[in-house]
């Protein structure tokens, strides 16, 4: 299948509505992501069909449960979900942190590349990076929810949201955090193509 036609087909059953710009920016997004793997290695995908399923339309999936201005994509990798929300929401600010100088690197690009005035990459360490506060703090590849919550707690405002991507429901994780956060929603995710189990839990600091 064309990658267009697939990515019109997943965002539509998704729900969501992207114009034509948007649709190029993504489509962009995932010809500079495959051409920097090869040298980089930001992603173990390696299938361009692959790539719009298992990375496009999987960080798209959490698009209606993303609320606020500010948005912080921590441990962003490869862009992950922070390159496809910025271009889903051109009205918001997205910042991508990631530790590691090569991501961030193909992150300049594509923030220059795509045009992305309302995306910020930042090389440093979640835990000791200082900004005002975000609406959401977004991980997807975080090692565990404790670390999120312990890493990043200082990133959240007030009323604002952590929203971890998971695989399957994430039970054990839940219980390590029960004592400082609270289970706002667990969020099962039909990710168009995808058969894996996806979950995103919603926590704010109790």
């Amino acid at each position: 299948m064309d990658l267009a036609v697939q990515l019109a087909e997943g965002w539509a059953a998704l729900g969501l509505d992207l114009n034509g710009e948007q649709q190029r920016k993504l489509l962009d997004y995932l010809e500079l992501l495959a051409r920097w793997n090869r040298t980089y290695n930001l992603t173990a995908v390696r299938d361009p069909a692959q790539m719009v399923t298992k990375h496009l339309l999987d960080s798209l999936a959490i698009a209606p449960h993303v609320n606020g201005e500010r948005c912080i994509d921590v441990g962003t990798g490869g862009g992950l979900p922070g390159v496809p929300l910025a271009v889903l929401f051109p009205e918001r600010e997205f910042h991508l942190v990631d530790a590691n100088g090569k991501k961030t690197r193909f992150l300049f690009q594509v923030k220059t590349s795509l045009g992305l005035a309302n995306m910020t990459v930042h090389h440093a360490r979640a835990e000791s990076f200082t900004a005002p506060p975000f609406d959401a703090v977004l991980s997807r590849a975080f090692a565990s929810l404790a670390d999120m919550v312990g890493h990043c707690r200082h990133l959240l405002a007030p009323g604002g949201r952590f929203l971890a991507m998971k695989g399957v429901y994430p039970k054990d994780e839940l219980a390590q955090v029960a004592d400082t956060c609270t289970v706002c929603a667990v969020h099962e995710l039909h990710v168009p193509g995808l058969p894996d189990a996806r979950h995103l839990v919603e926590l704010a600091l109790a």
